[in-house]
């Protein structure tokens, strides 16, 4: 089949408006309805209004669809991620400094520069690359200080992993060859090292889609954590469960706070959302009709 060119023009606020209507979705406060597609963008809200079209071709709209429903969802869809980004932070800080701690005293301070430490020479080079990089643009005060007092091309790690963004890290790991040292590392958080790096991997993708304010609540995800075979700690029954969705993105981080933050407030926090929007549904999601059940949710 033949390409053809895009030829569609760049319409007005108004015409915006009016082209919805045409198509069947209810504006019942235009002047609202033209200071959110002013404010957020048409082609930013139409990821919430697709689930709503019957024509999909055609973009004509189910009956009853209303503008403020299309909104109520990006409004859910924007808490979800920030609930989600404050616990990342916490995951993220914690799976830094076990790796930092169990690797430098296994094999120094310097252990990321060891390529006999990693599977693949090149991919390392290319990981110390970025890692010079960040290293050369990072204006905190105790990398320049370390550069004013040592000559060291590089400072130690718990210095320079602490300037390294978390993708970075999830290379690293990756990369390292396996044994009694990564075991540990994946073994704290109670994982074997295969999931544990698919599982850091499916984090720096997350991350990324909330840092990038993109629509998660029905995403379908690019990059798939694994399915643990045995885990050392609570986990869902995940044999009818989508791991590309994110019912399961939010288990696996629940799954990780039990060694990081076993008081969290995670799934009160997101039950709450969910009151605060009760016509979200929970199946685009990927949640199973039982997932209230489950010890892990509780």
């Amino acid at each position: 089949m033949s390409l053809s060119s895009y030829n569609k023009p760049a319409l007005t606020y108004s015409q915006q408006i009016s082209q919805l209507q045409d198509r069947g979705l209810i504006i019942t406060n235009i002047p609202r309805a033209h200071h959110l597609l002013e404010s957020i963008s048409y082609y930013r809200l139409s990821g919430y209004w697709y689930p709503m079209l019957i024509d999909k071709s055609n973009h004509f709209f189910k009956e009853g669809s209303t503008f403020q429903n299309a909104f109520d969802i990006y409004c859910f869809d924007r808490k979800l991620r920030i609930l989600i980004l404050r616990e990342l932070e916490k995951i993220e800080v914690s799976l830094r400094a076990k790796m930092i701690y169990i690797l430098s005293h296994e094999y120094g301070a310097f252990w990321y520069q060891d390529s006999n430490l990693f599977k693949n020479h090149i991919r390392h080079s290319k990981t110390l690359g970025s890692l010079q990089n960040e290293y050369q643009r990072s204006d905190e005060e105790f990398i320049e200080a370390f550069q004013m007092k040592y000559s060291n091309a590089l400072p130690p790690s718990w210095m320079m992993l602490e300037i390294t963004s978390f993708g970075t890290m999830s290379f690293l790991y990756s990369n390292l060859k396996g044994g009694r040292t990564k075991r540990m590392i994946s073994n704290h958080f109670g994982l074997n090292d295969k999931t544990f790096a698919s599982w850091m991997h499916s984090i720096v993708y997350l991350r990324n889609v909330c840092a990038h304010h993109s629509r998660l609540w029905n995403r379908t995800m690019s990059i798939q954590p694994i399915k643990p075979q045995n885990t050392s700690k609570c986990w869902i029954d995940d044999s009818q469960v989508s791991n590309k969705k994110v019912f399961f993105i939010l288990s696996m981080m629940l799954f990780l706070m039990q060694t990081i933050n076993p008081q969290n407030s995670l799934v009160f926090r997101f039950k709450e959302l969910l009151a605060e929007y009760p016509n979200i549904d929970t199946a685009a999601m990927g949640f199973p009709s039982n997932w209230e059940s489950e010890d892990l949710w509780r």
